[in-house]
């Protein structure tokens, strides 16, 4: 998706590098400026890849990979009914770019419906990427499933102005636990906690503690709170974390 209004969907068929000719969908474009964009879930990965089989141009693909053609209502390409999202498009120019082995054809298209099936969605009507399952192609035999844990959620800086890693304390921003995703975190907050916010924090136990044990040995003060401050990070307390690397012997 490149765009939403209007709403625009890119993809790019290359030249064969075997002959230097066009694919079959490159050539289908060219004859019918109409496409059907499809998300593909992992239900039927094996199915979709079938379909990619260099078959004669006669032949019925949908048959070979066992997919049901389903009429669209505003392009004249038929839609496959089992996947769960499916785009009709009207194909706005196709962009060559090059003419050797493996060059791109930029197939520019403009939404004119969007098919979505009821059982991907949330409670609130969106997309629930969970219930998707989807897969993207990587190289070669590779793909990638957009499921389980692969799946995380980052707030966005649009609904906020984060202080910047700039911003972090010089002995934080150097030090050698927290990564650059921990940075990255610490720095999308708006503000820093409170004097009084700190304080009362380090009334608690386990500050305390640290207090006592590191009384004499700085270094090893920081890289403890900066270990307690990556834990909270990773079970995505963000506050706490700076509540620990704010606090001061």
């Amino acid at each position: 998706m490149f765009g939403t209004n209007p709403p625009i969907l890119i993809f790019s068929p290359t030249v064969r590098t075997s002959d230097l000719s066009a694919k079959d969908t490159l050539v289908n474009v060219l004859e019918v400026p109409e496409v059907v964009v499809h998300i593909v879930p992992h239900g039927m990965v094996e199915q979709m890849s079938l379909a990619s089989t260099e078959y004669e141009k006669e032949v019925n693909e949908f048959e070979k990979a066992g997919l049901t053609a389903e009429k669209s209502l505003h392009v004249r390409p038929p839609r496959v009914k089992e996947a769960p999202v499916a785009f009709e498009c009207k194909v706005i120019e196709v962009k060559p770019l090059g003419t050797s082995g493996g060059a791109g054809n930029l197939v520019i298209c403009e939404v004119l419906m969007a098919h979505i099936s009821e059982w991907i969605l949330d409670d609130f009507g969106s997309i629930d990427p969970r219930k998707l399952d989807a897969v993207a192609r990587l190289g070669g035999d590779w793909y990638c499933r957009a499921s389980g844990k692969s799946l995380f959620q980052i707030s966005k800086p649009s609904r906020s102005k984060g202080i910047g890693v700039d911003s972090i304390p010089d002995e934080i921003r150097s030090s050698l636990v927290l990564t650059g995703n921990n940075l990255g975190k610490l720095g999308n907050v708006e503000k820093l906690p409170t004097e009084e916010e700190i304080a009362v924090y380090g009334e608690k136990e386990e500050i305390q503690e640290m207090k006592i044990r590191f009384k004499n040995d700085l270094d090893s003060w920081l890289d403890h709170l900066h270990l307690a401050a990556k834990e909270a990070l990773e079970e995505g307390d963000v506050t706490k974390a700076w509540l620990i690397l704010l606090q001061k012997r």
